[in-house]
């Protein structure tokens, strides 16, 4: 007899595919405890729009994974904790702590399995790669400091991208004028 799998059966198959079996198994076994179903033209059409759908939404899922995937790519966290003079911190950030913050700074909140690192137990910037869709894998950079030093790495982080914009504005400006300065050609007699 031939039934469609409902569930994932030992020896048998996985969920949704067509199989051969017993009619004594069936009747008395996978019918009753509704592990399959009898395969009838009817039944086998249904399932067929039922794959559909789920491929459907299957890809839906996926591109909106991809969308968040983009998204956090490159995110910046910040962590202070207490640490030894040797930049071990007493405990850790765990993955918990990660998805949390990223839900402050971004608002997107996310599994923290999906995280792919173990607990983060030293100060200083570390990369977090995250699992989510299968276009890109999004890196998180987290950077743990010692206690109370957060506002002043923030303030230094702050002038140092002032100065650099000022450089590439003067940059920006000497490349400008010498593009606007007519050529003058020397010319040179024997």
């Amino acid at each position: 007899m031939k039934v469609i799998l409902l569930q994932d059966i030992y020896k048998q198959g996985v969920a949704g595919e067509v199989v051969e079996v017993a009619d004594g198994y069936a009747r008395n076994f996978l019918f009753p405890r509704k592990m399959a179903v009898q395969a009838t033209k009817a039944a086998v059409k249904h399932h067929i729009n039922l794959q559909k759908q789920v491929e459907l939404r299957r890809a839906q899922y996926e591109n909106k994974l991809n969308d968040v995937a983009r998204l956090i790519n490159g995110t910046e966290l910040f962590f202070e904790r207490r640490a030894a003079a040797s930049g071990k911190l007493f405990g850790s950030v765990t993955n918990q702590e990660i998805t949390e913050e990223l839900d402050k700074v971004k608002g997107i909140d996310i599994n923290r399995r999906r995280i792919s690192q173990q607990g983060i137990r030293e100060v200083g910037r570390h990369l977090v790669n995250v699992r989510l869709g299968s276009e890109i894998t999004p890196v998180l950079y987290v950077t743990v400091l010692r206690e109370g030093e957060l506002v002043e790495f923030l303030a230094n982080r702050e002038k140092e991208k002032a100065a650099k914009a000022a450089a590439d504005a003067a940059a920006a400006t000497a490349a400008a004028e010498a593009s606007a300065a007519p050529e003058t050609a020397e010319v040179t007699s024997n």
